[in-house]
């Protein structure tokens, strides 16, 4: 990895810089060692997520308290937050409209198993932002993909899913695949798969429209899932013509295509489907919809919808392994009706897009000024360096733009000086709380350690 993430000399530098910043992660928030030292006694590895365990600096920041752009540590100290719970905050933390909304209806019930009126107002909402007419409800976008793959095989009688190298649909089974030697296999970390990836998916790389048509030409694929632009390995745009060719290929072998917006509804109010008038027949979203609140929906096209209901017996549709006790339960509705409404809308992108244009200006200007083999991928309010010189094309070259140590380097040194990355990533993400001075601040620290590693 040395050749691209800044040669032998950075790397000679790297244990050193680590230790330091490790040391004085330690020496200054004690608070967290305190509770990360007690965590171990019930809960695996000391974290409620095991994923946890992955922060840098040994423990986690134990959090005390989070608002709009900002939050605090039990230690006391104030991170300006660019992770925003990898999306799921991207409304801000405890944003006004949301909080009032779950307030109000907290107070009227928060789950029946029967619909409210914000049901109908938050699915005309999604209508109107993604162009596809008829929606469903979850409670993660993990959940939303399993159950448009489990329809997409119900309805076509196909048993394949067909992802791209180095995609991100939450946890699904179907989709920690990957490709070595031509054949499709478990992606390194899959605990547990249930069966050979094999036998459930097929995987292309992106933008490879050729290797597409060979996937789809035994006509066994039920469903394409894929998010509009790559998000998860680093930001890989699509080539263009690259999305009307999968459009055209997945109409012509008769496979459904499903967009998956969860990550990409950085693009705008509508995501990346508006932004770029693409025409999919299912979009899936979940995290940021419901201001952080457990909530996500999948919707299809009339056509489909159609199909779908004309399937399915009425006294099965309860048992076909689709939906869940607490899906669209009150709670969940109440925060997105708020969070769509008056949070994520038209204005806060108009604000955060400029956010992200900012912070990757100044991210490019002290890679420059380094003169670091480095570049920034922007996508909407979203933004990510890699330890690369070239934009990757497809997932393979992503990872291979990937440096872990160095990674966890920059993050802990954004970190100790009150800064907060997406983990396991080098991404940003703008909420419509982040100001400029926040901006500015990441831009300092990002300065700061590219300097020290070159010397």
């Amino acid at each position: 990895m040395t050749a691209v993430s800044g040669g032998t000399a950075v790397h000679e530098r790297l244990p050193g810089l680590v230790r330091r910043e490790e040391e004085r992660f330690a020496r200054e928030h004690p608070g967290s060692r305190e509770l990360a030292a007690k965590a171990r006694r019930h809960l695996l590895a000391g974290v409620p997520m095991h994923w946890m365990a992955k922060w840098p600096g040994g423990f986690p920041v134990f959090v005390a308290e989070a608002h709009g752009s900002r939050f605090t540590d039990v230690d006391g100290h104030e991170y300006v937050d660019l992770c925003l719970g990898d999306t799921g905050a991207m409304s801000g933390h405890a944003p006004a409209a949301t909080l009032r909304a779950v307030a109000e209806q907290s107070a009227r019930g928060i789950t029946t198993m029967l619909p409210t009126n914000d049901a109908l107002w938050v699915a005309e909402e999604l209508s109107r932002r993604f162009g596809v007419g008829s929606w469903q409800f979850a409670l993660t976008a993990t959940d939303a993909n399993r159950f448009s793959i489990r329809l997409a095989r119900h309805v076509t009688g196909r048993p394949k899913v067909l992802v791209f190298e180095g995609c991100y649909h939450g946890t699904v089974d179907e989709t920690f695949a990957t490709l070595s030697r031509g054949r499709v296999v478990a992606r390194r970390g899959n605990l547990g798969p249930p069966v050979p990836l094999e036998e459930t998916t097929k995987v292309v790389e992106w933008n490879d429209l050729e290797g597409l048509e060979a996937a789809l030409a035994p006509r066994d694929v039920a469903v394409v899932l894929t998010e509009p632009a790559l998000t998860n390995v680093g930001i890989v745009h699509p080539e263009p013509g690259f999305h009307e060719g999968l459009r055209r290929l997945t109409r012509d072998a008769g496979t459904w295509l499903a967009i998956d917006e969860t990550h990409t509804i950085c693009c705008g109010p509508g995501g990346y489907v508006h932004a770029y008038r693409l025409e999919p027949d299912v979009v899936t979203i979940g995290k940021p919809i419901a201001g952080g609140i457990p909530a996500a929906a999948y919707g299809f096209t009339d056509d489909l919808a159609e199909q779908v209901a004309g399937s399915i017996e009425l006294e099965d549709v309860d048992v076909g392994g689709v939906g869940g006790t607490l899906a669209a339960n009150a709670l969940s509705l109440a925060a997105m009706r708020a969070t769509l409404g008056e949070v994520l809308t038209d204005e806060a992108f108009a604000r955060m897009i400029p956010l992200a244009e900012r912070w990757t200006a100044g991210v490019e200007g002290a890679i420059a000024e380094a003169g670091l083999p480095w570049q920034v991928t922007r996508l909407g309010c979203r933004a990510e360096y890699l330890f690369g010189p070239d934009p990757p094309r497809n997932g393979t070259e992503a990872h291979a733009a990937a440096d872990f140590a160095l990674e966890r380097f920059m993050h802990l040194h954004a970190l100790n000086r009150g800064v907060l990355l997406t983990p396991f990533h080098n991404m940003a993400l703008m909420s419509p709380a982040t100001t400029e001075r926040d901006v500015d601040r990441h831009t300092e620290v990002f300065r700061e350690a590219a300097l020290e590693l070159v010397g």
